[in-house]
């Protein structure tokens, strides 16, 4: 125990350990399987555990590796045409994340998130099926910076890619992990910059990101033998949920 103990950050119990391990491999399949929500669960359960100034650059890493690790298992399923605006987008957002990124008040940012991707999943916006690749460049460079304050975007960035893949359910969970492992592939170098010690932490984050390979294998499988319509009802409700109980934690944080 002591030897286990001696590869973690300092104050971190290995019970702990263990079950973030085991939760990256069910967070990991559930985003595999239905395209949202294990990044804001593994939000949710680290910020119960770690320190505040270690949740979004620890949890950065632990998405990066369970996004990229999506990403390759379904590289078949990757549309580049629209990966690539997307990438360009986050790239800007990232360098104006360096001297942008404030201490906005998280009840509020939770707020505005969840309201977002509510209005983004239900409203019908006028001309939104027509957003062009420029379009999707430009809103990455917003999402870039968002991904810096609040740490999981991925339901935002969903919901948007939605609107480019409304008929092909594996190319829109394939290319939101290509999106978001450039977003928290960025994320982790500003952290770097700003003098963030990820070293203590890469035991932990190497093992959540094995576990949650194994949990992305399984989630592909229920997608593979998942029916299109069944996928979009599901995916639905699920950003929908997520949305309601982003808007629940901002206002009882005001």
């Amino acid at each position: 125990m002591e030897t286990i103990a001696a590869l973690l950050p300092s104050g971190l119990e290995p019970w702990v350990a263990a079950l973030l391990i085991v939760a990256s491999a069910f967070t990991s399949a559930l985003t595999a399987a239905f395209g949202i929500g294990g990044g804001l669960a593994m939000l949710a359960l680290m910020g119960v555990f770690f320190p505040v100034s270690a949740v979004i650059p620890v949890h950065g890493a632990v998405q990066l590796g369970s996004n990229s690790g999506r990403a390759w298992h379904q590289r078949a399923h990757v549309r580049m045409d629209v990966a690539k605006p997307f990438i360009a987008g986050s790239i800007v957002g990232a360098v104006l994340g360096v001297f942008l990124v404030v201490q906005l008040p998280d009840a509020l940012l939770k707020l505005l998130l969840g309201g977002f991707i509510i209005f983004l999943t239900w409203a019908k916006i006028p001309g939104i099926e027509r957003l062009t690749h420029t379009g999707l460049a430009v809103a990455s460079i917003g999402l870039a910076v968002l991904s810096m304050l609040v740490g999981a975007t991925g339901p935002l960035v969903a919901t948007l890619f939605a609107r480019f893949f409304e008929t092909d359910r594996k190319a829109l969970i394939a290319t939101s992990a290509v999106a978001m492992t450039t977003q928290h592939l960025l994320k982790i170098i500003v952290y770097g910059i700003a003098g963030f010690a990820f070293r203590e932490w890469l035991p932990l984050v190497f093992a959540m990101i094995v576990s949650g390979y194994l949990g992305t294998v399984y989630g592909t499988g229920v997608l593979e033998r998942m029916p299109e319509e069944t996928f979009r009802r599901w995916f639905r409700i699920g950003i929908t949920l997520l949305g309601l109980d982003l808007l629940r934690r901002g206002l009882m944080g005001i």
